[in-house]
């Protein structure tokens, strides 16, 4: 079967970097389903897991979002922060959850809302990323 060079990247170094079947990661304008051949795009990326499938093997990257390039057989992912599911310390996600849920429940006006909220979703996608890694 054909397959699409994948690289992660983060602003401290490459992530992932691996021949995948096909990718899917979540766009601004949905959810994107990456195979061999696919046109060329960028596309911004919102809060998510990137599925990187090859035959029965589904490996899962939580990113924070970032963009998204496909070229001809390569697609490279540039995001703020990215980890692999094993690499996920659930435990400081869990404490970063109930942090962020505590600031937005306070509705004090000090706690800036946008980014308590921002902070929230990350922890969760990287408690389900590592709860689905297998």
């Amino acid at each position: 079967m054909k397959t699409l060079i994948v690289s992660i990247v983060t602003p401290d170094g490459p992530v992932y970097e691996s021949d995948v079947e096909m990718v899917s990661a979540k766009a601004q304008s949905g959810e994107l389903g990456i195979l061999p051949g696919h046109i060329p795009m960028v596309a911004p990326l919102q809060i998510g897991a990137v599925r990187l499938k090859n035959g029965n093997n589904t490996e899962l990257v939580a990113v924070s979002g970032g963009f998204l390039e496909v070229r001809s057989e390569k697609v490279t992912i540039l995001a703020q922060s990215a980890e692999k599911a094993e690499s996920i310390d659930v435990e400081r996600a869990k404490e970063a959850r109930a942090r962020a849920e505590e600031r937005i429940q306070s509705n004090q006006a000090e706690i800036d809302q946008a980014r308590a909220e921002l902070a929230l979703r990350r922890a969760i996608n990287r408690i389900n990323v590592y709860e689905h890694r297998f």
